[in-house]
């Protein structure tokens, strides 16, 4: 799945996202709001990793996503 698939699916797609990455909040999910770069700051800024590290997360949920 592509991201603009995800992005236009944002709403069906937060439950994934959230059992992806349980320590986002409901707001970070509202303010990321299908945005890729946003998803990855979350990522970056909740769990203390590296950019890479967080990209490296959210392209391997782009290509698992079966939303």
């Amino acid at each position: 799945m592509n991201w603009d698939q995800i992005e236009g699916k944002w709403t069906q797609t937060k439950g994934q996202v959230k059992e992806q990455w349980g320590k986002l909040t409901d707001d970070d999910l509202t303010t990321i709001g299908g945005k890729r770069d946003q998803l990855v700051g979350k990522v970056q800024e909740r769990y203390g990793v590296a950019r890479e590290a967080a990209e490296k997360q959210v392209a391997e949920f782009e290509t698992s996503c079966n939303c």
